[in-house]
Parts: structure tokens; C-alpha cells; sequence
């Protein structure tokens, strides 16, 4: 064989070892690759619902339990953790660099914070089961009530990726500036002023923001995204500029994310992950209701 045509095959051996996962993998798809070799299912259901039942080998990794997001001194109520610990946690689902998570729940909202966690950390062999458990459970497919196998700590390197997450400073930056657009994921009456939820102290939204209520991009039972088409005309609102999404927690903003992101493919979305609970924290910082 000629030296171009075996470089060529290295290189695209190379491509192949380092291509990204799809966002979104269907119950098939699960099934079909289940005992592959690297493929880590992560159930982030509450531990009383995966004891239950589960996909065949699944980890439980309790979103509100396991550690995946922080309250901090400054009012955060769902922050990013430090990333050593964050990646520590990980480590310790046995999700190594190599491998290729699966998040699987019943809320899309956590399931797309879970997947931006593992964005945010460098680690793009990433997917969200489309659908959920429910879905899953629904569907004929393999369940077993039995405790998931013990998987061993793996070793799992983080690769800091701030390009996808907004920080105080730039929030700030941006109600001076305006160079970003600010999208609210909250609901109606969050949004509007006349609720709010615990985690924030005020009512009210960011100066000048833009209201996607994430729950317009989900179907009825919220653990499934709506077709593409109706997700490019939802968030066609949203514009051309670079965005920022926010919540109270950096919870229900996820999704936003993820829809701006990793299926329409925007070139430039950030998620605010201490959200409104750490800018409504300091009341000196403005809102408007």
C-alpha cells in the first residue's frame, strides 16, 4: 500500500477514536450497543425508582443525590461543582476517558444538565436516551429489578471547557454591553414576576432577557424533545447573537442549551449554571419584574 494511503487509514482511524457521540441515542440504539465495551449507563432517577427497576446494568447516579451540582456561599442553588470534585464523582460511576455515557431519567431538564456537565468538562462521548425511562419501560425493552454490577473507579481526566458556561463576571458584562442575548427558561409566572421559586430570593428576570419557557420544547410528559421543526421555530426568537440561558438553578436552562446547541447547532451558547439563586442573592444586582 502506498505511505498516503496508510496515513490516510491512521488518520482516519484517529478521527474515528475521537468522534463525538450523537446528543440524542433512541431506545434501539441502547439496546443494540448495551454491552459494548465503553458504553456506561448513568440512571439519574432517584434511588428509591432505579431500586425498582432499571435498564440492565445501569449506575444510579441520583441527579439530586450523587453530587452533580452544589449549593455555594453566594446563593447558588444548583452550581457546577469544583471540578476535581465533579470529576471525581464521575470517576467513581466508573465513566472513564474513553468511555461513552448514557444519561437516562425522566426529566429532560436534568438529563441535558447532566450531558452539559459532562460537555463542560471536555468529555463530548456523550448521549441522552431520547424518551427517558419512560419511554424505555414502555417500549418492550430489556428491565431488571436486580442491583446494577459494582463497576470499579475509572480514571476520568477533566479538560475545563469555559466556552459553554457563564460565569458572574460575564453576566454582568453582558446587561453592560448587550453583546450576548439573554435567554429565561422558567416558566410563565416566574418570568413574568408573580412567582417565584425558593431557591431565589426576589421576583423578576434578568434585564432585557428573552422568555423560551423550556417546557414548550419538550413533549407532554417532559422527557422527550419536541420534532426539529417546532424546535427551530420556538427558539427562532432567540437570534443570531451569542447566548446565555439561565434559570433559577441552572436546571430548567439546560435544556434550552441543549436545544441551541447540540441540535440546531447555534455556534455559541452558554449556560448560566448559578442562574437567578446566585444573582438575586446580592440585591444590589438589578431585576426586573
Amino acid at each position: 500500500m502506498p505511505r498516503l494511503s496508510i496515513l490516510a487509514v491512521v488518520a482516519a482511524l484517529l478521527c474515528v477514536g475521537t468522534a463525538s457521540a450523537q446528543p440524542l441515542v433512541q431506545p434501539d440504539w441502547l439496546k443494540a450497543h448495551l454491552r459494548d465495551r465503553g458504553v456506561v449507563v448513568l440512571d439519574i432517577r432517584p434511588h428509591d425508582q432505579t431500586a425498582g427497576g432499571h435498564i440492565p446494568g445501569a449506575v444510579p447516579a441520583d441527579y439530586e443525590k450523587a453530587g452533580w451540582r452544589v449549593k455555594t456561599p453566594d446563593g447558588a442553588g444548583g452550581a457546577l461543582p469544583p471540578i476535581e470534585q465533579i470529576a471525581a464523582t464521575i470517576a467513581g460511576f466508573g465513566v472513564g476517558d474513553k468511555d461513552h455515557p448514557v444519561i437516562v431519567g425522566d426529566d429532560f431538564g436534568a438529563t441535558a444538565r447532566v450531558y452539559w456537565t459532562f460537555k463542560v468538562l471536555g468529555h463530548a462521548n456523550v448521549s441522552i436516551l431520547d424518551g427517558g425511562w419512560k419511554r424505555w419501560s414502555t417500549g418492550h425493552y430489556p428491565v431488571e429489578a436486580a442491583a446494577a454490577p459494582v463497576r470499579h473507579a475509572a480514571r476520568f481526566t477533566p479538560r475545563y471547557d469555559g466556552s459553554i458556561r457563564a460565569e458572574l463576571p460575564e453576566v454582568e458584562r453582558t446587561l453592560a454591553d448587550g453583546k450576548r442575548t439573554l435567554i429565561d427558561a422558567r416558566p410563565p409566572g416566574q418570568w413574568e414576576g408573580t412567582a417565584k421559586s425558593p431557591a431565589v430570593k426576589a421576583f423578576g428576570r434578568l434585564p432585557h432577557a428573552v422568555w423560551i419557557d423550556q417546557s414548550d420544547a419538550l413533549t407532554a410528559d417532559g422527557t422527550a424533545l419536541k420534532p426539529r421543526a417546532e424546535l427551530v421555530k420556538l427558539f427562532g426568537k432567540a437570534g443570531a447573537a451569542p447566548i446565555t440561558t439561565y434559570c433559577n438553578t441552572g436546571h430548567l436552562a439546560a435544556t434550552d442549551w441543549f436545544v441551541l446547541s447540540e441540535v440546531l447547532h447555534h455556534p455559541d451558547v452558554r449556560l448560566y449554571d448559578a442562574s437567578l439563586s446566585q444573582w438575586a442573592n446580592d440585591p444590589s444586582r438589578p431585576i426586573v419584574r
